[in-house]
């Protein structure tokens, strides 16, 4: 079966398999922080970082040189005298790395290929030593300890020639101590605490001094800041005091006229009052006056009356009274209706317009005094009306109905008359008249004022009391002598207690 495949064929399969095996062999990849230098074929070497390659196995070779930071520790290993003759140490910390440059980095492999960091470190501290030392014979001490940066930075710049030519970079160099066995560096760093300390002191005087005087300048900003707004204060509360004062007289003004307003019509409505209060007076008068002289004439007439019209009469009266009174509160109601409603339309005015309330109160005083008024009109009315109905009542009886009516009442007229003798708790009598003992005088009072009453009622409707009283008498009831004068048409017999009475 072999055979049947050219020769060619299998050439070109082995060339591909040595070439797949190649290339499996010699393919390297650098990371970043390592420089592969692949040398051999070429008389320059070939250096790759962070990428790959092909390396030629058998013919080539590959070395690594480690990029990383390399840390020293930089002291000088005995005192070294500076410019000013001042023996110091010097301790420094330094950051050195193999350079990325192609010519730098060449150089490095040339130097420190296959060495480890402890001994490109050790290289690069003799360096470095060497550098501080010669700087520091070149510095004064004051200089090097108040500017350590100069320091680095010519230690740093000094010994870069000497490093690229070893192909190393200086990435950071820092100062961390200088030494001094003689205190010079303690004794300068008093001297300047004190220029320091006095610096400060005269820094601090001069600030508080701004300070006092800027307070004092503040102070008198803010004083006068202050009596400014006093002083407007004062303007603002005297503009308002005469503000008050102005609303508080124009207010006065207004309540002084609504109350004079007030006043005159409330005098009004008095002065109303009184008019009307006196015209129902003199119509009451008036009408009493006719009523006085109808009962003149229904005295003359009274006795005609039958005691059935009487009656008749009282109950005439009567109902004419109930009449009245009826009328009168009917009136009282509508009156005190009248007044209700116009004091709820005063209260309405008086929430719909509060500027107009004395004037609305005054108008229901007017509205009250007017139905005040009314209300007196149609009671003197009223009881001269009823006045008027008891007359025409009057008129009706006859002198006999007088006369049985005068004697009803003579009882209670004698019993008043004789009342302030029941009131009398102790009579002291001081000699007499005629004899007398002062008693009989105190007790004959009682039939001295009746006698005159009887005389008094006589010359009034000219019936004679006495004569109807000696109608009870001994001599009227045995000698049948009754002579009664002033009722005409009325003959009065007078019979035995047996017999039966008639009129």
């Amino acid at each position: 079966m072999l055979e049947l495949i050219p020769a060619s064929a299998i050439i070109a399969i082995v060339v591909i398999a040595l070439i797949v095996i190649f290339l499996a062999v010699g393919y390297v990849k650098a990371p970043p922080d390592m420089a592969f230098i692949i040398s051999g074929i070429k008389k320059k070497s070939k250096i790759v970082i962070g990428k790959a390659a092909i390396r030629i196995p058998f013919f080539e070779r590959l070395d690594k040189l480690n990029l990383r930071l390399i840390p020293i520790d930089v002291k000088t290993s005995n005192a070294v005298p500076t410019a000013d003759y001042i023996n110091i140490n010097v301790d420094a910390t330094v950051n050195v790395k193999i350079s990325n440059e192609s010519e730098k980095l060449r150089l490095a492999a040339e130097n420190f290929l296959n060495k480890n960091t402890e001994y490109i470190a050790g290289v690069a501290r003799e360096v470095l030593e060497g550098n501080v030392r010669e700087i520091v014979g070149k510095m004064k001490l004051e200089e090097m300890v108040s500017d350590r940066q100069k320091f680095a930075t010519l230690v740093k710049e000094n010994a870069e020639p000497d490093l690229a030519a070893m192909g190393l970079d200086i990435i950071s160099f820092n100062v961390q101590n200088f030494v001094d066995g003689n205190e010079v560096i303690e004794n300068l760093g008093i001297d300047n605490i004190v220029k320091i300390k006095k610096a400060a002191a005269i820094a601090r005087a001069e600030s508080e001094r701004d300070i006092k005087v800027a307070q004092a300048a503040a102070d008198k900003e803010s004083n006068d800041a202050a009596v400014a707004a006093q002083t407007e204060i004062a303007k603002k509360q005297n503009e308002l005091a005469i503000k008050r004062s102005e609303l508080q007289q124009e207010a006065d003004t207004k309540k002084a006229m609504a109350d004079a307003a007030y006043e005159i019509q409330k005098e009004e409505q008095r002065k109303t009052i009184e008019v009307t209060t006196a015209n129902a007076d003199i119509a009451k008068q008036e009408r009493e006056i006719e009523l006085k002289q109808k009962e003149v004439a229904v005295k003359e007439q009274a006795l005609e009356a039958e005691v059935k019209k009487q009656a008749e009469a009282d109950k005439y009266a009567a109902q004419q009274k109930a009449d009245a009174a009826l009328y009168q509160r009917q009136k009282e109601a509508e009156a005190k209706q009248f007044e209700a409603q116009r004091q709820a339309e005063a209260r309405k005015a008086q929430a719909e317009a509060d500027r107009f309330a004395k004037e609305q109160e005054a108008e229901g005083i007017r509205a009250v005094g007017e139905a005040e008024a009314a209300a007196i009109q149609a009671k003197g009315v009223a009881e001269a009306e009823a006045m008027e109905k008891k007359a025409e009542a009057y008129a009706k009886y006859n002198k006999a109905a007088v006369a049985e009516m005068m004697i009803k009442v003579l009882p209670d007229v004698a019993a008043k008359i004789a009342e302030p003798l029941g009131q009398i708790d102790k009579i002291t009598i001081i000699g007499g008249d005629g004899g007398s003992n002062g008693v009989d005088q105190v007790a004959g009072n009682v039939p001295a004022v009746m006698a005159k009453l009887f005389e008094s009622m006589k010359e009034a409707t000219g019936i004679d009391l006495a004569d109807i009283v000696k109608a009870d008498t001994y001599d009227a009831k045995v000698n049948r002598n009754v002579n009664v004068s002033g009722i005409d048409s009325v003959n009065l017999v007078v019979k035995d207690e047996k017999e039966n009475p008639t009129a």
